[in-house]
C-alpha cells in the first residue's frame, strides 16, 4: 500500500511577512515547524492533530481525504472575530459499555412490555420531559442526584398516606400506584418506569453492599405478570442479614415489613441494584430503623373482637393478608375490629383443619403463633373478592301475628350492644324465635337461647343477604332496620 503524503497545515493566522513566508515554503518540504521558527503553540497543536487524524483515516481504510472530511466537514474562511475550527471533535464510542452510557439504550422489546403496568411513561398529568435517547422518556445517563435519606423519606410519604395499590391509577404526585411506580417516585426519576426498565437506571451490587435506598428487583421477561416485583431496601433487621426492611407498593396499600432475603416468593431471583444517581452513604447515626415486628407473644383475647381498637388488630390484618386473606380487606387492615377481621381469621383457622369453637374467628394463642412464625397453611383461595354468601334456605310461611288488617306490634329494638358474643338477653331469644318463623334458622343445632352465639349471627346474616344487603350491611349483627323487618 503506498504511503500517504503528509502535508503541513498552514493556519491563516500565521505571520505574513516576506521572511516568514519564504521560511515556511522551505520547511513545508518535510521539516517540522519549530516554536523558534515563528511556529505558534496553537499552530503546532493543530498540525499534530491533523497528522494523527490523517494517519487514523489511512489505518481505517478511508485515506487522508476521508480523515480530513471527518474532522473538517467544510472548509471555510474564518473572519478575524471567529475562532478557527477545532482540529478534532469528540465522538461517542461505537460500541461497548461506554457507548451505552453515553447514548442510552435504544428502543427494544423492553420498551413495549405488554404489561398491565403500561411500560415507560411520563408522570401522569405532567408534560412529557424531553427525550435524551431514542425511544426513551428519560435516560439513566442523566440520573437525578439524590441522597439516601431523601429516598427513604420519599418512600415514607406513600407509607404514611397508605396509598392504595393500582396498576392503572396515579397518585397526586403523578406516579403510578404499583411497585415500579413506587420506586420511580422514591428515586425521583421523573418518569413512570416498570420492572423491565428500572435496572437501566441502576447498577448491580452484592447482598453485602446493600444500603437503604437500594432496590431488590425480580423481573420475569417471559411473563411480566407472573411474579415480577420490586421493593426498596430499608436496612437489615438484625446482624444475621436473613431479613430486611422492605418498603413496597403491594395490595392493598403501601407497606413496610420485615421480609426474608430476597423475598417471600422467588427469593433467589431477586437481584440487588443501586440507583446510579444516589449520593453518599448512611452514617452510623442515620441508619433506618427496622419495621415494627408483630408482637411474638400473644397479646390476649381481650385485644380482639367487637369494639376492639388497638395496634394488634391492625397487625392481625396485615398478617392475614400475607397469608392469603386479601379478599377480606378491600380497604386494607385497620386498628378497629371489623367483620373482615373475624372472617379472615376464621378462614385461616379453617385452613388449619380446625372446626367449631377452634374456628370461631377470634384469634387465640395458637392462631397468633402460626401467623407470627409464618407456619401452618395459608388461607385457601376461592377466586372471589368477597366470601361466598351463606346459603339461603327456602322461606317458610310465617303465621300471621294478629288478625287480618291489624298491624303486628314490633318489639322495641334493644340496641346493638345486646347482640355481642357472650351476652345474654331476652331479646336474643326473641330474635332467634323470629328467625325460625321467617325460615332463617338453619344454623341452629339447638335452641335458640338467650345467649348470643355464632349460630345467631349466621342466621341474621342469611336474613340480611335475603334483603339484598352486602358488606357491612350484612355482617350478621341486627340493627334497627333488620329488627324491624324481622318482626314486621
Amino acid at each position: 500500500m503506498p504511503m500517504p503524503v503528509f502535508e503541513e497545515y498552514e493556519p491563516a493566522r500565521d505571520c505574513a511577512c516576506p521572511g516568514c513566508v519564504r521560511r515556511r515554503r522551505t520547511l513545508v518540504r518535510g521539516r517540522a515547524i519549530a516554536l523558534r521558527e515563528c511556529g505558534l503553540p496553537a499552530v503546532r497543536g493543530a498540525r499534530r492533530a491533523l497528522v494523527l487524524a490523517t494517519a487514523a483515516g489511512v489505518v481505517l481504510g478511508g485515506g487522508p481525504a476521508a480523515a480530513l472530511a471527518a474532522d473538517h466537514p467544510a472548509p471555510r474562511d474564518p473572519r478575524p472575530s471567529e475562532p478557527l475550527p477545532g482540529p478534532e471533535r469528540a465522538a461517542p464510542p461505537a460500541h461497548g459499555a461506554g457507548a451505552a452510557h453515553a447514548a442510552g439504550p435504544g428502543p427494544s422489546a423492553r420498551d413495549t412490555p405488554g404489561s398491565p403496568q403500561g411500560g415507560r411513561a411520563p408522570l401522569h398529568g405532567r408534560p412529557r420531559p424531553p427525550a435524551s435517547g431514542p425511544g426513551r422518556p428519560g435516560a439513566p445517563s442523566l440520573a437525578r442526584r439524590i441522597d439516601r435519606a431523601t429516598i427513604i423519606n420519599r418512600a415514607k410519604l406513600w407509607l404514611e398516606a397508605q396509598v392504595p395499590y393500582s396498576m392503572s391509577e396515579y397518585w397526586t404526585d403523578g406516579y403510578r400506584q404499583d411497585c415500579s411506580g413506587y420506586v420511580s417516585m422514591a428515586w425521583n426519576l421523573g418518569t413512570n418506569e416498570w420492572t423491565g426498565s428500572l435496572d437501566t437506571f441502576a447498577t448491580k451490587i452484592t447482598k453485602e453492599e446493600l444500603l437503604p435506598g437500594d432496590m431488590l428487583l425480580f423481573h420475569n421477561p417471559a411473563d411480566p405478570n407472573k411474579g415480577s416485583h420490586v421493593v426498596l431496601f430499608g436496612g437489615w433487621v438484625d446482624e444475621t442479614h436473613t431479613h430486611y426492611t422492605a418498603y413496597e407498593q403491594t395490595p392493598p396499600v403501601t407497606r413496610r415489613l420485615a421480609t426474608p432475603y430476597g423475598y417471600w416468593e422467588n427469593g433467589a431471583r431477586y437481584i440487588p441494584y443501586r440507583y446510579n444517581g444516589v449520593t453518599g452513604g448512611i452514617l452510623p447515626g442515620d441508619s433506618v430503623p427496622p419495621a415494627p415486628q408483630p408482637a411474638a407473644a400473644f397479646p390476649g383475647v381481650a385485644k380482639f373482637g367487637p369494639g376492639a381498637d388497638n395496634k394488634y388488630v391492625a397487625e392481625l390484618g396485615r398478617m392475614l393478608i400475607d397469608r392469603g386473606g386479601l379478599r377480606f380487606y378491600p380497604k386494607g387492615p385497620s386498628t378497629k375490629w371489623s367483620e373482615a377481621d373475624r372472617r379472615a381469621t376464621e378462614a385461616f383457622q379453617q385452613a388449619q383443619g380446625w372446626t367449631g369453637a377452634d374456628a370461631d374467628g377470634i384469634p387465640g394463642p395458637d392462631t397468633w403463633r402460626l401467623l407470627v412464625q409464618r407456619q401452618g397453611n395459608d388461607i385457601v383461595p376461592t377466586g372471589r373478592t368477597t366470601p361466598p354468601p351463606a346459603p339461603r334456605p327456602a322461606p317458610r310461611p310465617a303465621p300471621h301475628p294478629g288478625p287480618v288488617g291489624v298491624p303486628a306490634t314490633v318489639p322495641a329494638y334493644p340496641g346493638p350492644g345486646v347482640f355481642r358474643p357472650g351476652r345474654s338477653h331476652p331479646a336474643i331469644a326473641a330474635l332467634g324465635r323470629q328467625l325460625l318463623k321467617k325460615g332463617f334458622g338453619t344454623h341452629y343445632t339447638s335452641g335458640p337461647g338467650a345467649t348470643w352465639t355464632e349460630a345467631d349471627r349466621r342466621n341474621v346474616e342469611a336474613f340480611q343477604r335475603a334483603q339484598g344487603w352486602r358488606g357491612a350491611l350484612a355482617d350478621g349483627y341486627p340493627g334497627p332496620e333488620t329488627w324491624r323487618r324481622l318482626f314486621a
